[in-house]
């Protein structure tokens, strides 16, 4: 209901007042108080950041538990070795350099795409009111506010038009408030009915939601079973190498013999591959490159990770307005009822649209298709509200007569067995929007204004459908994803829209859905569209979902859907929704295409089938690494390899195919258990290679005598090594295409470009000696292959993902 404070606006700083304009409307800040606060720094300066700043992405890439492992042994070895068995060195320095670009890029494209999805406030200055950045606010500034505006700094009300503030995000109450003149409003909650304007009283730090969300306004993550998944792993790997890396250390420098350098050399080499030092720089590259390839389609990923969360999902909560249909909408038809004039209808019509400053799309339409009349004068107005479904004015008519109307859902302002429900009904069964209007008898003002109100005329409206979402709603289905129509409208127009669209199953009146979560779970899962659902509802049916073991995104645009929004597991806006849906969304659509989801989904699975790969390329190396060190601590020989011959094997078996496999495309469906599956494939085959190249260099031991035969036993063990690890290789890339098949082909020609140039092999320390020997190796390679490939292949079958 209207109250209009037309009395001076207070400045928070000078409480001195400021003069009102002479209609009686606060003028706001001039030009030179807003200089004067920028000045005093009195600006609302919380950073808004949609990623880390370039300062943390370095240390990040640069200070980890791993690289400072490898740069303590990197700089060891440049005092100690030759050149060639430092290369593991400039190995990191390069892939840390990767990291950084890569995130940066990342950053550059996150970056731009908020500011374009920025909202920006309506401040009053001067009387005149513009738009502005959040960031350009001063204290003292006149902020205009209206439905889905999220109120951005904390204020004082000035101006209320039967303001209703949700501020469930803060206080956890559901039940909107109703804010009159001189009414406190906190940052963070946001409008769902009226408008208004308020003063700001705090800004910058001091504002309320900038104290809650000073971390979690930084770079954050939604919770992502890859990371959780990868940290696990480093953990165990880190309590492994520990031990391990002790044994071959004592048994290099005091058990055996050697001369230091060659034993510092050995255990070097025996230390550095245990380390899996790629895997969590491809894992945040590939997450970057997928922000960069989304943000070239204007979607915007505010948190990372929500690119994974998507692909996991199994249920996506879909509303009807703004993402099945386009915000616009036409009236087709007014059918009077109870013999009204079809002239007066028009002319009710026009004056109720004139008398909401913030229409919503329903409204807008009857706005497009009915002038005002002149000769009406709005005195009160009862903005729309998603919890009561109509919304209402009254009006000094041309003779001075009063009159109230309502606008607004039929089957609530109408009793049952109303005539008008049958043609109601008609009319949604045709994907037909109808909204009801009535001559109220009682006070706009009074709680029970609907009851016994006159029915005058049914409006009916036309959605439009967006061209792309039958197409979308169909990639669901055949991705095994439930889509559920959750929509504020009548339950049989919704499902009339969604079986334009292919989208069949159980209409559902949400007014009859039961309220205990158990049963209500049950009765979702039995249903696909369901109408009359308030924004309360909308989050319990989240709730419910995920209670009965879904994954669940939630999609929409409207202040109805912020709750549901905030509980979903991911939280879908669109770009052209209120400042407060996206405000709370992980994945905003700046383009506010609903056929962008697919291309979300499709990132979210490349990159989780394609880190589960190369996590195992990298575990197998960590698991021989450590069970090599483990034999030859238990059999006190040297360690068979050189830094340089580890990092050659590593390139070309590990590096350079999981940089080409991490980024490749990927449509095999998301799987749970993440550390489960690449642990059943990375410990057998770990320990087959170790085994085999153990076994392999045992036998070398006993082939070779004399000088130079600790150069030819490596040789032959790295000569099994590579083939096992070209077998993993080989493993891992099924399905093959051309390309797989050429990259696993080229690491197999590169390494044997090393075995003839007479200058590689000088320079990598490899030179097979003989014949026996060599074949050997490879029939012991053989043997492992096909160990690996049957182990493997039992896996599969007997242990569950």
């Amino acid at each position: 209901m209207t109250h209009i404070d037309a009395g001076a606006e207070l400045d928070p700083v000078h409480p001195v007042p400021l003069p009102a304009s002479p209609s009686g409307r606060a003028r706001g800040l001039s030009a030179a108080e807003v200089a004067q606060r920028v000045a005093r720094g009195e600006v609302n300066d919380v950073p808004v950041r949609s990623s880390r700043s370039v300062r943390e992405i370095v240390r990040a890439n640069v200070f980890t538990r791993f690289n400072a492992i490898i740069g303590v042994l990197w700089l060891i070895m440049l005092f100690v070795a030759p050149f060639q068995d430092s290369l593991f060195g400039y190995v990191i320095l390069a892939n840390t350099g990767i990291g950084i670009i890569q995130e940066w890029r990342a950053k550059k494209t996150l970056d731009s795409l908020a500011v374009i999805g920025e909202a920006k406030p309506t401040v009053r200055r001067d009387g005149v009111a513009a738009e502005v950045s959040t960031s350009q606010i001063v204290l003292g500034d006149l902020i205009e506010i209206g439905p889905g505006d999220k109120i951005v700094v904390d204020g004082a009300c000035v101006e209320a038009d039967g303001l209703e503030i949700d501020e469930s995000l803060l206080t956890g109450e559901a039940d909107p408030v109703v804010k009159q003149a001189g009414d406190e409003v906190m940052s963070g909650s946001f409008v769902v009915a009226g408008g208004g304007a308020f003063t700001a009283t705090k800004v910058g730090r001091e504002a309320y939601a900038a104290q809650l969300a000073e971390e979690a306004s930084r770079f954050t993550l939604v919770q992502s079973e890859l990371r959780t998944g990868i940290s696990t792993i480093l953990k165990y790997v880190t309590w492994m190498m520990i031990p391990s890396a002790i044994g071959l250390v004592i048994t290099q420098l005091v058990v055996k013999q050697n001369d230091f350098k060659g034993s510092v050399a050995r255990t070097v080499g025996g230390i550095v591959p245990m380390v899996p030092e790629g895997l969590v720089l491809l894992t945040s590259v590939a997450f970057a490159i997928g922000v960069i390839r989304l943000g070239r389609q204007q979607c915007l990923v505010q948190e990372l990770p929500a690119i994974e969360g998507l692909a996991r999902v199994d249920t996506v909560c879909l509303d009807k307005t703004g993402t099945l249909t386009e915000g616009g909408m036409d009236v087709t038809e007014v059918r009077s009822l109870n013999g009204s004039d079809e002239n007066y209808v028009r002319k009710v019509l026009g004056s109720l649209g004139e008398s909401d400053p913030r229409p919503n799309a329903s409204l807008q339409a009857i706005i497009d298709a009915y002038p005002d009349s002149e000769d009406w004068r709005c005195t009160e107005s009862l903005p729309f509200s998603s919890a009561r479904k109509y919304s209402g004015a009254t009006f000094s008519e041309g003779n001075g007569e009063a009159s109230t109307w309502l606008l607004g859902a039929p089957d609530v302002l109408l009793s049952d067995g109303d005539p008008a429900l049958a043609e109601t009904a008609r009319l949604n069964e045709a994907g037909l929007r109808v909204l009801l209007l009535t001559r109220a008898t009682k006070d706009l003002g009074d709680p029970a204004v609907a009851e016994g109100a006159r029915p005058t005329a049914l409006v009916v409206l036309e959605q439009r459908l967006r061209p792309d979402a039958a197409d979308t709603l169909r990639y669901f289905a055949e991705q095994n994803v439930q889509a559920k129509v959750i929509s504020g409208d009548n339950a049989v127009s919704v499902g009339a829209v969604a079986g334009k669209l292919g989208l069949s199953g159980a209409v559902v009146d949400a007014r009859r859905l039961p309220t205990e979560r158990a049963e209500m779970a049950r009765s979702l899962d039995e249903g696909t569209v369901f109408g009359r659902v308030t924004p309360q509802q909308k989050r319990d049916m989240v709730g419910a979902l995920q209670s009965n073991g879904h994954t669940v995104a939630m999609t929409g645009d409207g202040v109805n859907d912020v709750l549901a929004l905030k509980d979903a597991d991911i939280g879908v806006s669109m770009g052209s929704g209120s400042e407060a849906t996206r405000a709370v969304a992980q994945i905003v659509l700046l383009n506010n295409s609903f056929a962008t989801l697919p291309s979300v989904v499709a990132e979210g699975r490349r990159v989780i089938g394609n880190i589960t790969r190369v996590a195992t390329l990298f575990l197998v190396k960590t698991v021989y690494s450590v069970l090599l060190a483990i034999l030859v601590v238990c059999w006190q020989v040297e360690y068979p390899f050189l830094p340089r011959h580890l990092t050659l094997l590593s390139t070309l078996t590990i590096g350079v195919p999981a940089f080409f496999l991490a980024l490749a495309p990927n449509k095999e469906r998301a799987r749970p258990n993440f550390v489960r599956r690449v642990m059943r494939y990375s410990i057998p085959g770990g320990v087959i290679a170790a085994v085999a190249t153990f076994v392999s260099y045992l036998i070398a031991r006993h082939h070779y005598t004399g000088t130079g035969a600790l150069a030819a036993e490596t040789s032959a063990a790295t000569l099994t090594l590579f083939l096992i690890s070209m077998w993993v290789l080989a493993i891992i890339a099924r399905p093959y295409t051309w390309w797989r098949i050429t990259l696993v082909a080229s690491m197999g020609g590169a390494f044997l470009v090393v075995l003839v140039v007479p200058w590689l092999q000088n320079f990598f320390a490899l030179k097979l000696v003989g014949v026996t020997m060599p074949w050997i190796a490879v029939g012991i390679a053989a043997v492992a292959a096909a160990a690996l490939e049957f182990t493997w292949r039992w896996v599969d079958r007997r242990i569950p993902a």
